[in-house]
């Protein structure tokens, strides 16, 4: 798509018109995607592109950016209440680097508050919809990055998956969505939810779109020193196939364990995935990940325990919402953090706060510290000495769920990350494409890689995706 865009564009076609249609069907839409759209900025950016053509592989190219990555002269909230008003004075370092490759920023887009869900229901801005069907949610937290390219509001969009949140909207809209190794893609500008586990990636409507901005954004940031130097070679070594690889099952994901919940139309499609790999030239052979069980209790109390450190910055004393003026220091700050957090965020950082108190670091927070080390490594020897390649597993154990269905359930939401959670804590690359539909709904196929080997990763997901027809569909909003 985005080759195609770009082809056209240096064919004679006008960006600025281009941008304008976009801004056009996004002001027309019911999807609630968007929190605010760059229109000045764009426009402007398009104008010069007109004028005089730049080179870079996104020459040209709108990209939608979630509402927790900083961009300067761009509105910044997270979708919460507490951030309202407040502009970055800077780029993060994937919006330079897009920038430097000729994207034109076009928006930020709806998320839960400070990331924190499954379904981009608890952001401040209202719920975003599912272009599958409206009365669903999208996925969460980059749900509005997620809708916007399965709707043709954007070709493609940055989001950052902390336990799910690029995986899990991908597979609930139908889309592509990838999670990088923690450390190919530099955190600088991401508001901080929980630091050693959320990474930024892109969500495309096809694997090649994916591959592309992949390459724009990774690499080493001296500014965030869990970055790495990033050897690329996403896009040339695509067309590979998957002749010769093995993949691994987790019998884990399946049948008893963390898979008892699985949707059985969500099951028979992943299986129907893996036979038409093996049609492919791929074998796979089951595989365990003993652990697994235990991650997603290890993930939320990490998650949590490093969210009520990293969200004890914002007071509104220096930026965002102000309330109470004339009060004594405490009361002000109690005031604004109580009307400027949502439900969800408070519980997070209750829980996590107690995680870290005196008396129960050690018998929470550290215990999973060390249960995430084996999970790591239940990783690590599947993908070694445990023979397989790559693995393969459901993206979410079931399709889109109704929007108001669990939102008022916690722990039921926090079930819908059982089969991604495991990855962020081990550190390992995914990518989530669809696979199949249930009663009209996308079903999303996870693959999971060694560290820092997501040109393998992409390869078996540009093969699958050839040979399936999936990545085609358009859904109903958009007809």
């Amino acid at each position: 798509m985005i080759r195609e865009l770009q082809e056209g564009l240096f064919a004679g076609g006008s960006a600025e018109e281009m941008i304008n249609s976009l801004f056009e069907k996004i002001r027309r839409s019911r999807l609630n995607a968007y929190n605010h759209i760059a229109e000045d900025q764009a426009l402007e950016r398009a104008r010069e592109f007109d004028r005089s053509p730049w080179e870079g592989s996104l020459a040209g190219v709108p990209i939608a950016i979630k509402d927790s990555i900083s961009t300067r002269g761009i509105e910044t909230n997270c979708s919460s209440r507490i951030l309202s008003g407040y502009v970055p004075p800077y780029d993060a370092h994937v919006i330079e680097r897009l920038k430097e490759e000729g994207a034109i920023i076009i928006g930020k887009t709806n998320m839960d508050e400070f990331a924190m869900g499954t379904s981009t229901e608890t952001s401040y801005f209202g719920p975003t919809k599912n272009p599958w069907d409206l009365d669903r949610v999208p996925g969460g937290s980059s749900g509005g990055s997620a809708a916007a390219v399965a709707a043709g509001e954007a070709p493609a969009a940055l989001g950052s998956d902390t336990g799910g949140s690029i995986r899990g909207p991908a597979s609930f809209c139908g889309i592509v969505g990838i999670k990088p190794t923690y450390g190919l893609v530099s955190r600088y500008g991401l508001v901080s939810y929980a630091n050693s586990l959320e990474q930024i990636g892109p969500l495309a409507m096809d694997v090649e779109d994916a591959a592309l901005v992949m390459e724009a954004i990774s690499g080493h940031d001296p500014r965030d020193s869990t970055s790495v130097k990033s050897e690329g070679g996403y896009l040339s070594g695509l067309n590979g196939g998957v002749e010769g690889l093995t993949f691994g099952v987790p019998k884990e994901y399946f049948g008893e364990g963390v898979g008892e919940g699985v949707d059985p139309e969500v099951e028979r499609s992943v299986w129907d995935a893996i036979s038409k790999l093996e049609e492919l030239g791929a074998s796979w052979k089951m595989v365990s990940l003993p652990h697994t069980k235990y991650a997603l209790a290890a993930y939320y109390i990490i998650a949590m325990s490093e969210a009520s450190s990293n969200l004890a910055r914002f007071d509104g004393l220096r930026y965002g919402l102000r309330l109470g003026a004339d009060q004594d220091w405490h009361s002000t700050f109690s005031e604004i953090r109580a009307a400027g957090f949502g439900p969800e965020v408070k519980r997070r950082i209750l829980l996590g706060t107690y995680a870290l108190s005196a008396g129960y670091y050690g018998r929470y927070y550290l215990k999973a510290l060390k249960v995430r080390t084996l999970i790591k490594q239940d990783f690590e020897r599947a993908l070694s000495s445990g023979g397989a390649d790559l693995l393969v597993t459901p993206t979410m154990p079931f399709p889109a769920f109704k929007i108001g269905e669990r939102i008022e359930d916690p722990l039921s939401l926090y079930m819908a990350d059982v089969f991604t959670v495991p990855i962020n804590l081990a550190g390992v690359p995914a990518i989530s494409l669809p696979c199949g539909f249930a009663d009209g709904l996308p079903i999303g196929l996870q693959i999971i890689g060694r560290h820092f080997d997501e040109v393998s990763l992409l390869r078996a997901a540009k093969a699958y995706e050839d040979a399936t027809p999936y990545h085609e569909a358009v859904p109903k909003e958009v007809i």
